[in-house]
């Protein structure tokens, strides 16, 4: 049996996202729900987030998102051979994002498929994505996260109509001679799986003050893993992305990291809530910002619904 050839490591050549131009400002929910734009900031840390309009879709997102990790990459789309979407809003079951985004992208005949691990999907699917560049089974990955949450929430429910947003974030993940995505930590808690779910099928639903405790108590033990498994010590990190769930977890979490130096990611002040898609379009962002340059270390940190979470090393291209 003839066995492709296996690449010592697997690295991002490109970033790219997508928000939608529409603004919802904590002053805008303030007039339709019981809350305030101080209550919000308070709580989650929030100022403003994107809401998708109707032509905005789970594919759509993650086609301009992944066409612009695709440029940024200086690969053509012909060189893709496998495509990974990290959603949990997908609105139809069948067909599955994946095949359809790589159709709008011209990308030939690549094996697709969606990931679904909730806010901790991208971790999921670029892990996924490594491992299989490393193994030969792939040259070129496209992984992306987006998300349509908007279609999930109950706009009569303050504590949960504030958090969510959406938006998309992509990455190409290429053959490399050194290691530049390190091993992924992840797990999930599935005897808690109870306390993120669909209520009534159709609103998106949490009990806040659990998986905040959950999140602020145990999850900082996976990121320092993460950094132990890649061969990198805390004073090396030039940033930590951790899942933008809430102002309030990232700040408590990079608190216990011992990286002082490190810049935390904040996008959730202004795109709020993106599940899967938040660290990529947190990533993208800061890289177009110029707070991320070429070669940094950067920490990410998935963690969601399931409930389940993911954390690897990243060197920024």
């Amino acid at each position: 049996m003839k066995q492709s050839p296996m690449a010592p490591g697997a690295r991002i050549l490109g970033l790219g996202e997508y928000q939608p131009s529409n603004i919802l400002t904590n002053d805008d929910l303030a007039r339709r729900v019981d809350t305030s734009d101080e209550w919000i900031r308070s709580r989650v840390g929030i100022s403003e987030r994107r809401i998708a309009g109707p032509e905005d879709t789970v594919e759509s997102m993650a086609a301009v998102a992944g066409g612009k990790a695709i440029a940024a990459s200086g690969i053509a789309p012909d060189d893709i051979d496998l495509v990974i979407v990290a959603t949990c809003t997908q609105t139809d079951q069948i067909p599955n994002a994946a095949a359809t985004v790589a159709a709008r992208l011209g990308i030939s005949a690549p094996g697709a498929f969606d990931v679904n691990a909730a806010c901790a999907g991208f971790c999921y699917a670029l892990g996924v994505a490594a491992d299989q560049v490393r193994a030969g089974s792939a040259r070129n990955a496209l992984v992306i996260g987006s998300e349509k949450l908007s279609d999930w929430v109950d706009w009569t429910d303050r504590s949960t109509c504030v958090i969510f947003a959406d938006g998309a974030g992509a990455a190409v993940v290429s053959a490399s001679d050194a290691p530049g995505i390190g091993p992924v930590v992840w797990g999930s808690s599935g005897e808690r799986a109870d306390k993120i779910y669909l209520r009534d099928n159709k609103y998106l639903y949490q009990e806040g003050q659990a998986v905040f405790r959950w999140t602020t108590t145990e999850l900082h033990d996976v990121a320092l893993t993460a950094m132990e498994r890649a061969g990198v010590d805390p004073g090396e990190l030039t940033a930590f992305v951790p899942h933008q769930a809430n102002l309030r977890i990232v700040e408590s979490i990079a608190r216990k990291l011992g990286a002082p130096q490190a810049i935390i990611a904040r996008d959730i002040v202004t795109a709020g809530n993106t599940s899967s898609a938040s660290i990529p379009l947190a990533l993208s962002r800061m890289l177009e910002r110029g707070e991320l340059p070429s070669g940094s270390t950067v920490l990410t940190l998935g963690y969601g619904a399931g409930l389940t979470y993911a954390a690897q090393v990243l060197e920024i291209p």
